[in-house]
């Protein structure tokens, strides 16, 4: 695929309203579609034998949701939470299947809205996170939001794990 078919693609794919959040000094974004709630952080219960980005299951109205460290899960040393530290709550399509889950977020900045001249591709070097979890590269007023592919962030050991902890819950 060309790189110029690549660039449309991607900016048919992601145009519209993001929710942004901090991670470390990086903004990531999300599609606004995927998140269904933002809440402040909370305990999770552990699960056993749990890969180390998965913090565990937390309850939402009777509903047992998986929560995974963003910062692990990119590689990053994991903190404590403060009172900015957040919990997205995302329904995610992987392998086919919907998924509920949280991610925690050092702190949620805002909705914002990027139009496809405000996305380019993801690059294939110069990032430190795997480029296959990148959808694409906002800029803004200077300043540059990645863009999570949500399907691609999780492996397929990772859905796995996730598919059984939230059937098991």
């Amino acid at each position: 695929m060309s790189a110029a078919v690549t660039r449309m693609a991607v900016k048919t794919a992601t145009e519209g309203q993001f929710v942004t959040l901090a991670i470390d000094r990086e903004v990531f974004a999300v599609p606004v579609e995927s998140v269904l709630e933002i809440l402040d952080m909370r305990q999770a219960s552990k699960i056993p034998e749990a890969p180390p980005y998965l913090l565990g299951l937390i309850d939402l109205r009777g509903r047992s949701i998986p929560v995974l460290d963003l910062r692990v899960k990119l590689g990053l040393p994991a903190v404590p939470p403060t009172e900015t530290t957040r919990i997205l709550v995302l329904e995610v399509t992987i392998a086919g299947r919907p998924l509920v889950l949280g991610l925690v977020a050092d702190r949620v900045i805002e909705v914002m809205a990027l139009s496809p001249d405000e996305i380019e591709p993801a690059p294939d070097i110069g990032v430190r996170w795997r480029s296959e979890y990148i959808m694409g590269v906002g800029h803004r007023d200077g300043r540059f939001v990645i863009i999570f592919n949500l399907a691609r962030l999780f492996s397929e050991g990772d859905t796995a794990a996730l598919f059984d902890t939230a059937a098991a819950a």
